[in-house]
């Protein structure tokens, strides 16, 4: 059992599939919208997730750039949903529940942000999947996280 941080740029499908988890009976937290953001989008309230992760040894969190670097050494595997620029603009101005990617201003910052971080982010994730996949197979990998034994045993 385990904690996993997954993460990824705007688009890529995080809240899509954390819904699928939480569909099966997995603690899941979307910090884009479950209110753990403050008012500019900015980290997690450190204080509430310190005591998400002091008392559950098994949830999957969705993160940040900025609040991965904090609470990365909390979290046994970091998985990075990635997809090719094209593929993130196409679904940001698709999606009904977030309005941010619609404008053209908006999706040149996406593509800046997604040249700039998405590196960054690669360098310390501990598994990357292709988020074109489909949902199911993305949980079922993540699922197989959550469920590997310890290594503690």
């Amino acid at each position: 059992m385990a904690r996993i941080l997954i993460t990824g740029m705007s688009g890529t499908g995080k809240s899509t599939v954390l819904a699928e988890l939480a569909r099966r009976g997995h603690l899941t937290v979307d910090t884009d919208y479950e209110g753990w953001t403050d008012g500019d989008g900015g980290p997690w309230e450190e204080e509430r997730m310190t005591r998400l992760l002091a008392t559950h040894e098994d949830v999957v969190v969705s993160g940040t750039a900025e609040n991965q670097g904090v609470f990365r050494d909390r979290f046994a595997q970091v998985v990075l949903l990635s997809a090719p620029i094209d593929v993130l603009l196409d679904r940001v101005t698709r999606r009904a529940n977030n309005p941010y990617g619609k404008t053209p201003a908006q999706q040149e910052e996406i593509r800046r942000y997604t040249i700039e971080v998405e590196p960054l982010l690669r360098r310390s994730a501990t598994l990357e999947l292709d988020a074109r996949r489909p949902v199911a197979d993305l949980a079922d990998e993540i699922e197989a996280l959550v469920n590997a034994p310890s290594p503690q045993g």
